[in-house]
């Protein structure tokens, strides 16, 4: 019988119990939803320190790009659909984002 290295038991732990979703931080769900080419709301709040689910419904017939340079993130939302942005847990702040196709279109992400 071969002998193993307790790091190579350690590493199979962290492997498989120690990132099993059983430990995962549950997310916070925030939604936004964008018509007439307006957020609404145009501010919404999330907690601090905690993972965070987006959903951004576009309730336009054109598509938008949801676009957040501080989130660091992107995401083309056709017509008329919903669209799923999970964030990292974020530190207090403001987040502010936008549609690139229509640069007037504005809103932020409030992380207290």
């Amino acid at each position: 019988m071969k002998r193993y290295p307790a790091k190579l038991f350690f590493a199979a732990f962290l492997v498989v119990g120690g990132a099993s979703p059983l430990y995962a931080q549950q997310a916070v769900t925030v939604t936004v939803s964008v018509k007439n080419h307006r957020f609404q709301p145009a501010e919404v709040h999330a907690p601090a320190k905690t993972p965070i689910e987006l959903h951004v419904k576009n309730l336009d017939a054109t598509p938008m790009e949801f676009e957040s340079v501080s989130l660091r993130v992107e995401k083309v939302v056709t017509g008329n659909s919903e669209g799923t942005i999970r964030l990292r847990p974020l530190e207090p702040g403001r987040y502010n984002f936008f549609d690139d196709f229509h640069q007037e279109t504005n809103g932020v992400l409030v992380v207290r």
